[in-house]
């Protein structure tokens, strides 16, 4: 079956938040948004660079556009974040700012166009670290692992799955194939000790309390074992 994605775009003015953004930034921005408010990036810019700021723009590797961050994909981040010394973050939700905050490791502030300005705080990524850590140390001694993977297209990792597998010759690892993860179906694996998610990264921040085992990410276990 063919799938066929619509881009939608919301019709709201972006110039007074970004202009209130505009004290809290640093001068080298890199400047990141959601495809809803792609058509308001050359808005963005002029802002931006009449306040005397140099604007940076990375890729999604993806959709291939300029300064788009689309679901889990923070490619267009990633690929500018040596350059600037802070993000600004067009769009609404905590998801996409958390994730490059912790990708990046820079300063992001965020610019709701239908709400206020604010910055991803110490205590927020304090917060998401300690469960990180908490989650890390779990996966170390837990015996039993399951591997979350998705079949959607361009989110499917079982190549980065089953590699993983081979690696952990000391665990029994199980991989769990589903196309939407149903939470409810993994209470029929009670053997598991902790989840590593390959899924959408948001699992791994917010869902532990829904499975009630501890989730890690697949990214935060590279950084462990190099």
């Amino acid at each position: 079956m063919e799938t066929l994605f619509v881009e939608a775009e919301i019709d709201v003015d972006v110039k007074k938040i970004v202009e209130k953004a505009l004290p809290r930034l640093g001068e080298k921005v890199g400047l990141l948004t959601t495809a809803q408010h792609l058509s308001k990036v050359d808005d963005m810019i002029k802002i931006l660079e009449g306040d005397g700021k140099e604007v940076f723009l990375g890729e999604n590797k993806k959709t291939k556009n300029k300064a788009e961050i689309l679901g889990c994909e923070f490619s267009a981040a990633e690929s500018i974040k040596e350059k600037v010394d802070s993000f600004l973050y067009v769009g609404t939700g905590r998801f996409h700012p958390l994730g490059i905050v912790l990708d990046g490791g820079k300063k992001v502030v965020v610019a709701n166009p239908l709400g206020e300005v604010k910055e991803i705080s110490d205590k927020d990524i304090e917060k998401i670290e300690k469960k990180r850590k908490g989650a890390l140390a779990k996966f170390l001694v837990s015996k039993n692992i399951g591997v979350l993977v998705t079949t959607k297209p361009g989110q499917n990792r079982i190549k980065e799955a089953l590699e993983l597998k081979e690696k952990l010759d000391d665990k029994k690892v199980y991989v769990l194939l589903s196309s939407t993860l149903d939470f409810n179906e993994l209470e029929n694996f009670p053997f598991i000790d902790c989840y590593v998610n390959t899924m959408c990264y948001r699992i791994g921040l917010d869902d532990s309390i829904r499975v009630g085992k501890p989730i890690i990410n697949i990214e935060d276990i590279r950084h462990q074992m190099g």
